[in-house]
């Protein structure tokens, strides 16, 4: 089948479809690595993982071993994990802080900096030899969005202040939450998901399976009672899902229950009761209130396209997925914190992080079981289309519609087909739109 024609997109009619292939192509799972891995920005990490100078963290991004670490002067690099001579890893732990890091093969060492230091018997190679060219290498692009380190592998990729678009208004609710900053809390959880990495994509901005498939959790939260307002999670109100641009998008709730920095919910304990009107109150006075309230009393599921997801819900947490194959995939989550918070609160959002999106919580084995029951079911080649129609013609579709997905889908469309831009809203565009996006093919 014909790129173009793996998406059924009829705006008028209100019709939206995916053919199942690209979730089982082999051929297709290649191009996304070269039409989409290896030209948009990809997630890196948090500056607070490398606080200190010669910290460094070790990933793996599009399918390259990378590390970044903090230098003697303070500023964070990011390096391709692969010794200029022979190609060994550098970095062979996760994390750790060094002055020098030595390549365990032949003992060729780097400072933080990226700078080669040293090289037994370095006299046995001619007087040309020059440590200036062999130092570290670094991916084409590095930049940064208050604290989140990103890379791209093309040199002509836009920067990155334009490519996050809209998601940026919503990393700055998050951010701007802190006084004295955000840092990652030492740790992280990391599972395999034999299934398409765009499953999880869906999956994390999907309202519509919440109380079908987490019935346990729903049952959970029930059973702690109500907050002030008298809301339990069947009665909150449906949200709004946008489409930020980029393939971007978010899903926003009313958080009725269970959010830290809003209203005390018996799960914080009584506690927690105080020092969680007091935060909120210093978010009012310090960005009024109608800011205080985006910040405070809602809720948001994050996609940053194409494959990280920020969930401020109860915990704010991060979670990048690494795509292995069509039906396989690495995932590893973070949690992110303001640095201020109280051992109390902290406590919370750590046993939350935990009990709903950790490996072994209400909500991941749940997600984990559906998507790769959908991957299972992918096999049944006779039913080719999946369907993400729900709310396509509404003019403010919510959480349980799947205007998200769709605006994820048509950037992940116009990227396969070799263009950096597509019209990601539901509708048809107008004259303008539509000029704009002309000539954008790559």
């Amino acid at each position: 089948m014909r790129i173009k024609d793996l998406i059924i997109d009829d705006r008028q009619r209100g019709v939206f479809r995916v053919h199942r292939s690209t979730m089982t192509s082999p051929g297709l799972f290649e191009r996304e690595q070269d039409f989409i891995f290896n030209r948009c920005w990809i997630y890196l990490g948090h500056e607070s993982e490398v606080e200190s100078p010669g910290d460094y963290r070790r990933r793996t991004v599009a399918g390259r071993p990378l590390f970044f670490a903090r230098g003697k002067d303070g500023q964070v690099r990011v390096f391709l994990n692969s010794c200029p001579h022979r190609g060994a890893l550098i970095c062979r732990r996760d994390e750790g802080n060094a002055e020098v890091l030595q390549c365990f093969y032949h003992a060729w060492s780097f400072n933080t900096q990226g700078e080669l230091v040293g090289v037994p018997d370095q006299e046995a190679y001619g007087p040309y030899f020059d440590r200036n060219e062999l130092g570290l290498r670094e991916p084409p692009r590095v930049d940064s969005y208050r604290g989140f380190y990103f890379v791209s592998f093309n040199p002509c990729v836009e920067d990155l202040v334009s490519y996050l678009a809209g998601a940026r208004e919503y990393l700055d609710l998050i951010v701007d939450q802190s006084e004295t900053g955000m840092r990652v809390v030492a740790g992280s959880n990391k599972y395999n998901t034999k299934a398409n990495w765009k499953l999880l994509a869906e999956n994390s901005l999907d309202g519509y399976h919440l109380v079908p498939t987490h019935q346990t959790y729903v049952q959970y939260i029930a059973s702690l009672g109500t907050d002030e307002s008298g809301d339990t999670m069947a009665a909150r109100p449906p949200g709004v899902s946008r489409s930020l641009g980029n393939g971007h998008t978010v899903s926003v709730n009313v958080a009725r229950n269970g959010r830290p920095i809003a209203h005390w919910h018996p799960l914080f304990g009584e506690a927690a009761r105080e020092p969680m009107a007091q935060v909120r109150q210093r978010l009012v006075e310090k960005h009024g209130e109608e800011r205080a309230y985006l910040m405070a009393d809602t809720s948001r599921n994050l996609l940053i396209y194409p494959n990280l997801i920020i969930n401020d819900v109860v915990a704010i947490t991060i979670r990048y997925f690494e795509p292995l194959a069509p039906d396989n995939m690495q995932v590893t989550a973070w949690h992110l914190v303001p640095r201020e918070e109280s051992d109390t609160v902290l406590a919370s959002r750590l046993d939350s992080f935990l009990t709903f999106l950790g490996p072994g919580g209400f909500a991941t084995p749940d997600d984990v079981e559906a998507l790769e029951s959908c991957q299972a079911g992918f096999r049944a080649t006779e039913t080719e289309w999946s369907d993400l129609s729900r709310g396509m013609l509404k003019s403010d579709p919510g959480t349980s519609d799947e205007l998200q997905m769709r605006g994820f889908w048509r950037q992940w469309h116009a990227n396969m087909q070799g263009l950096s831009k597509a019209y990601v809203q539901d509708g048809q565009p107008t004259e303008t739109e539509s000029a704009t996006l002309l000539g954008n093919a790559d």
